[in-house]
């Protein structure tokens, strides 16, 4: 589990497709202690849970991943390659303050962005969904867009925006982000399990 707050941004540094492109062993270099990493440990990368199977140093603290088909197919790992910097968060430990929401790490899709607003020292991003997925997404309730916990602050029909406040814009990658681009989206499961009840009774 997560809390989407991030504690890193990290950078690919090696892709190697595997089993005829059904699986890319990724090398991600980052801050973390090399120390405190774990093989079988979970990181969650830009909104995506995955499993470390190697770490060492080579000047950078860097660990191995392995993205298979699943992940390929349904976020936006298809689209990653070598320079690609991503939002990185540990997971979650007993004890830890749970600053956003609790987050899975398992991306339910993939949201559009439609259009960026800049703002003084913020920016205002709209993003288009599928309607599967915007039954799920509420004014005033939490998202995850690429690892990071949001406050949705407009909803229409399958359209929702977002505002980013300066500290945000700074740690993570969203100032990166631009009109046509693509990010992971994660759904409050707290939104989830209530329209699964509703739809029992």
């Amino acid at each position: 589990m997560f809390t989407g707050i991030v504690t890193d941004i990290g950078e690919i540094v090696a892709l190697t497709p595997v089993a005829q492109g059904q699986l890319h062993r990724l090398r991600i270099a980052c801050r973390y202690d090399r120390a405190t990493i774990a093989d079988g440990a979970s990181i969650a990368c830009n909104g995506v849970c995955l499993t470390v199977v190697a770490s060492g140093v080579d000047g950078r603290t860097w660990f191995e991943v392995d993205a298979a088909a699943e992940t390929l197919a349904m976020t936006t790992a298809k689209f990653w390659r070598v320079g690609t910097r991503l939002n990185l968060e540990r997971a979650l430990r007993i004890g830890d303050e749970l600053g956003g929401h609790i987050v899975a790490g398992h991306a339910d899709g993939i949201a559009s962005i439609a259009a960026r607003d800049d703002l003084p020292d913020m920016a205002r991003f709209e993003l288009r969904t599928t309607r599967e997925l915007a039954r799920f997404i509420a004014a005033k309730g939490s998202v995850t867009l690429d690892g990071v916990s949001l406050t949705v602050n407009t909803v229409d029909d399958v359209k929702f925006s977002v505002l980013i406040i300066p500290h945000t814009l700074q740690v993570t990658t969203l100032g990166d982000w631009h009109a046509g681009g693509e990010v992971n989206l994660e759904v409050d499961l707290m939104a989830r399990y209530a329209a699964r009840l509703s739809e029992m009774k």
